[in-house]
């Protein structure tokens, strides 16, 4: 593939690596914009890092509910805790990945990736048969959970109802799943158990569109990249990151980016758009596996930033090793699952040697 950029004064410039174009939804970089419901969007890079690192902006309060339900488990993990709670149930899911190796993680993945490819014919959808439950099962057993591959397909209900505002169907199904993840999890206090199924929900969805994004720029018949895999999952979660947005609501007035939002504001961090701000990255549309400049936003940043990037990257990594020594894409349109903040695929077939 080959593409015209435009060099500096906007003259014409040819250049053959390959590009990976943002998704329809993604946001140019420009300043703070409030939209038409009252909420400030921040897609440049700078403002991105501030959003997540300042604390005037919080991560919105989730209400709690009856033990064991999914309101329950929203508000007992980190994740949606407010600043005196984060730092002791943050400290919950640091302890318990410390534990783990991410390199007997990416083995495990790419053993277990081997064998479904061995099992599965002449092709295979990525998405249902490996994305989601090679890195589900493989956490799922190694944070101690008794029985990994219903823990992994629990993971899934919970997953699809985790943010507030989805059907109340999809909630009543969750709840269900809460209950049996709890009696899979390890022993332990109710905090703790819920921390530990909210490590295994976190990495649902994103380590799946991350593997799915992957498979469909780098598989063949895609333009071949000499590259290690962990540099192009890097790039790929840089061009077309699986958790697009993340939310944040003021907490005082504050001046961001040359805008004055008051307290009390809805803010959404774009970390698509800031992934491709020209003044983070040089040539930021083109796919440079091994970038020097590469400063990721995707897992977030500061004290809230992803405790398990490194495991979610080695899961991942193992999975598409894998893929890429044994399989090609079939030449089918990707389409995503609907959703305000994640891009996951919802089919993507290979054909398998």
């Amino acid at each position: 593939m080959s593409a015209e950029r435009f060099g500096s004064y906007g003259r014409a410039v040819t250049d053959t690596r390959p590009v990976i174009a943002p998704a329809p939804e993604t946001p140019a970089c420009g300043p703070p914009a409030l939209d038409a419901d009252g909420v400030w969007w921040v897609t440049r890079h700078a403002d991105v890092r501030t959003a997540l690192t300042d604390p005037a902006f919080q991560v919105p309060a989730v209400e709690t509910g009856p033990p064991d339900t999914l309101a329950w488990l929203r508000a007992s993990v980190s994740r949606f805790s407010p600043p005196e709670r984060h730092a002791e149930r943050r400290a919950i899911g640091v302890g318990a990945l410390a534990a783990l190796d991410p390199d007997e993680l990416r083995r495990e993945a790419a053993r277990l990736t081997a064998t479904i490819l061995d099992r599965a014919g002449d092709r295979l959808d990525v998405m249902t048969e490996l994305a989601r439950p090679v890195p589900l099962r493989v956490l799922a057993r190694r944070l101690g959970f008794s029985e990994p591959v219903a823990a992994g397909t629990a993971v899934a209900v919970v997953a699809a109802a985790y943010h507030p505002g989805v059907d109340p169907a999809l909630v009543a199904r969750a709840d269900r799943a809460v209950a049996a993840l709890l009696a899979l999890a390890p022993e332990g206090p109710p905090e703790v158990r819920a921390n530990l199924i909210g490590l295994l929900v976190q990495a649902c969805d994103a380590t799946a569109g991350l593997i799915g994004a992957a498979a469909h720029h780098v598989l063949p018949p895609a333009v071949p990249v000499a590259a290690r895999t962990a540099d192009l999952l890097a790039e790929v979660l840089r061009l077309d990151p699986p958790v697009r947005a993340t939310r944040r609501v003021t907490v005082d007035a504050v001046r961001l980016g040359g805008r004055d939002l008051p307290a009390g504001s809805p803010v959404l961090v774009r970390f698509d758009a800031a992934n491709r701000d020209p003044r983070a990255f040089a040539e930021p549309e083109a796919f440079r596996p091994g970038r020097p400049d590469a400063d990721l936003l995707t897992f977030g940043a500061g004290e809230r930033g992803c405790p398990g990037d490194r495991h979610a990257l080695a899961l991942a990594g193992g999975v598409l090793d894998v893929l890429r020594e044994r399989c090609r894409r079939t030449p089918t349109p990707l389409r995503h699952e609907p959703h305000p903040t994640l891009r996951v695929p919802t089919r993507l077939e290979v054909s398998v040697r």
